[in-house]
């Protein structure tokens, strides 16, 4: 089953928005994309990070170590799907992203490439976040 041509192109704008927001190191806007108690799971963490609050957090803390190597990263997403979910406000997401890593005076690298699949709800007209799984390609 497929969402309406409208309805795709929404969710692509939400994740150009949702990835520059993270790629500007605004991680409390970012981690606001996703539900208060969200999830965010990746094969290259031993845990899942639970609740926004935690996900801000871990974020931050990414973003410093980055800026003491004086490395930039961006996010580049592709081949997304968008399938309904149990109700008109759930929808279940599928991509591919690259992740681009430029250190100052360097020449940009793909750091990872990886998969990625979303649980979206709508919580007061807005699409959030509600888990997130991250798998890179090179952890099996």
């Amino acid at each position: 089953m497929t969402v309406s041509g409208e309805l795709y192109q929404e969710i692509q704008q939400y994740y150009a928005w949702q990835m520059q927001l993270l790629d500007q190191a605004r991680t409390d806007e970012w981690a606001d994309t996703f539900t208060e108690d969200g999830v965010f799971a990746a094969n290259a963490a031993p845990e899942p990070v639970k609740g926004r609050a935690a996900i801000a957090a871990a974020s931050a803390a990414t973003h410093r170590q980055l800026a003491e190597v004086h490395e930039l990263r961006r996010h580049w997403l592709g081949m997304l799907t968008v399938s309904p979910g149990a109700s008109a406000d759930e929808l279940h997401t599928r991509c591919y992203a690259l992740i681009i890593a430029t250190r100052k005076g360097g020449e940009p690298r793909i750091h990872c490439s990886t998969l990625c699949e979303d649980q979206l709800v709508r919580v007061d007209g807005a699409w959030l976040v509600k888990y997130r799984t991250v798998s890179r390609d090179d952890i099996r």
